[in-house]
């Protein structure tokens, strides 16, 4: 297995359709990153939950998975479940947020989600961010939707559960659900890291990668 390296990285823009999606999705990496990379800005767009107590859910665990980053957070309004049917107004705030960073790296859903508002959102990032390395990361659901990833990033086993105790502290408005446990976060990341020689790992998908190979 081929290890790749991005060099030094200064700017990061993470992306969700829902509060908590990012951790879910990411928060292994985004620990990984900060803890790596201090001062690192970090711009986040979730798109939905705005003005409800999942924003402040929202505020209080992505200050916690970006441990002395630059932390830049928006919460849209847009309705849960209805991007489609909100797609200027999301086109929109991905805009807003492609015009004030230039990022290094981009984290955002798989093109491949079942979910509508995932899906849809990872549409919008690849045709805003054309020039960037965006990875699409996974979430866990009943769709039964994951595939084969191609990108695996290793999580010390700290790390991983760090990403565990945070999720489970900071979205108590999500602990009712019969999914939402130690074993189905833990479980998948040790498959991921099965799959790239590691104890733990998060999983991306990759749209489109250009490489320099005699630079």
């Amino acid at each position: 297995m081929i290890r790749l390296g991005t060099g030094r990285l200064e700017r990061v823009v993470a992306v969700g359709a829902h509060c908590d999606d990012i951790a879910i999705g990411v928060g292994g990496t985004l620990l990984t990153l900060c803890r790596a990379h201090p001062g690192l800005r970090v711009d986040a767009l979730v798109l939905s939950g705005g003005g409800t107590e999942r924003e402040q859910e929202e505020q209080e665990a992505l200050a916690a998975f970006c441990p002395g980053a630059d932390l830049r957070l928006t919460v849209d309004k847009l309705p849960d479940g209805r991007l489609p049917a909100h797609w200027a107004e999301a086109k929109a705030a991905v805009e807003e947020l492609r015009a004030r960073t230039e990022p290094d790296l981009v984290l955002a859903p798989r093109t491949e989600d079942a979910h509508q508002d995932h899906r849809g959102l990872a549409k919008l990032m690849t045709t805003a961010f054309r020039d960037h390395l965006v990875l699409g990361y996974e979430i866990v659901k009943w769709d039964g939707d994951l595939g084969r990833p191609v990108v695996y990033q290793p999580l010390a086993p700290e790390t991983a559960e760090d990403k565990v105790r945070l999720l489970q502290e900071h979205y108590p408005s999500q602990r009712h659900r019969p999914w939402y446990d130690r074993e189905a976060f833990l479980g998948l990341a040790r498959i991921r890291g099965i799959e790239s020689n590691a104890r733990y790992a998060e999983a991306f998908a990759v749209t489109k990668l250009t490489v320099d190979l005699g630079g």
